[in-house]
């Protein structure tokens, strides 16, 4: 004679669990949707007066006059970008060749070692990175660095014209500096999760230490460096401090990385306590708030796709 099954009644998938972990985990994951759409809503609704004063010309205009109440935030746009590329330039190679080196060809207890100080620079706080900035690297860059950069490459516009310490350089290298750790720690832990399998084979077929590590692991892991540099740069997209101390806080758009520039996150930080003579101002760095909001999702969207179509290839 068959049995019939029976469902479990509600206490009993009370406590196996099921029902609790579902909605307490789906609890979360809507709380973290919430802050995003509230955060976007008062971004928007906070920023009213320029959208309709301005426009779209907000993103394309040079002029910032808050006396006469004019605003455009191409030079912030293109203070940000420009230092947030130029760390990304400095430090991928440097962080995939730390990471390499950790992962494949150093020592496991020297590894360790200086994977732990590597992580402890990440948590430095910003501001320290910004007197470092101002008291160590500038004067090395206006002695050292920028002449000879300038005696060979001096014909290219980005390194014309004179260089007071402050600029887009200094700032795209500090931010290089305090990025490095990032891409380090995450490519190092990625480097390390693939299979030893992968190691093997390429070696029993022939192939040296060096060759095992850039024709084999580092393509199988490729997808994962690629999201290490894009947390990265969403870092260096959202850095305040450290960048304000060293960029030089001129709203200009150059053609030289030596000249003083400006980002958003900067002139948020700068000049948020004077706008309390008229709500236009501060509105105009509430939409420049939004500005760099949506310049990060565009950018993080971007890499999601490029890492999907990486993805879809390996297939």
């Amino acid at each position: 004679m068959a049995t019939t099954a029976t469902s479990p009644s509600l206490p009993q998938r009370l406590r196996a669990g099921d029902p609790v972990a579902h909605t307490l985990t789906g609890m979360a994951a809507s709380f973290i949707l919430a802050i995003t759409a509230l955060l976007l809503y008062h971004l928007w609704t906070g920023s009213a007066l320029p959208r309709a004063e301005f426009g779209w010309g907000f993103l394309t205009g040079s002029s910032w006059d808050p006396v006469a109440e004019k605003f455009g935030a191409l030079p912030f746009i293109y203070g940000t970008v420009m230092t947030s590329l130029l760390a990304l330039l400095i430090a991928v190679p440097v962080g995939l060749g730390c990471a390499i080196f950790l992962a494949e060809l150093a020592p496991r207890g020297a590894s360790d070692a200086l994977t732990f100080t590597i992580e402890l620079l990440a948590a430095v706080p910003s501001v320290i990175y910004g007197l470092l900035g101002i008291f160590l690297l500038v004067p090395i860059l206006q002695t050292t660095v920028v002449p000879a950069l300038v005696a060979v490459f001096g014909f290219l516009p980005i390194f014309q014209g004179p260089f007071q310490g402050v600029s887009v350089f200094s700032a795209g290298i500090i931010l290089a500096i305090m990025i490095v750790p990032f891409i380090v720690s995450v490519s190092r832990e990625i480097l390390l999760a693939v299979p030893q399998d992968q190691r093997e084979a390429a070696l029993a077929l022939g192939a040296t230490s060096w060759e095992t590590t850039w024709k084999v692991v580092v393509p199988y892991a490729l997808t994962g460096i690629f999201g290490s540099v894009f947390l990265a740069l969403a870092r260096a997209l959202g850095e305040t401090m450290a960048v304000t101390m060293v960029i030089g806080n001129k709203p200009e758009v150059s053609s030289s990385l030596l000249a003083p520039g400006y980002s958003i996150a900067a002139v948020i930080a700068n000049e948020w306590a004077e706008t309390s003579s008229g709500a236009m101002h501060q509105q105009v760095l509430i939409e420049l708030g939004l500005v760099l909001f949506a310049l990060t999702v565009v950018i993080n969207g971007v890499a999601r796709l490029l890492i999907l179509s990486m993805k879809g290839g390996k297939k």
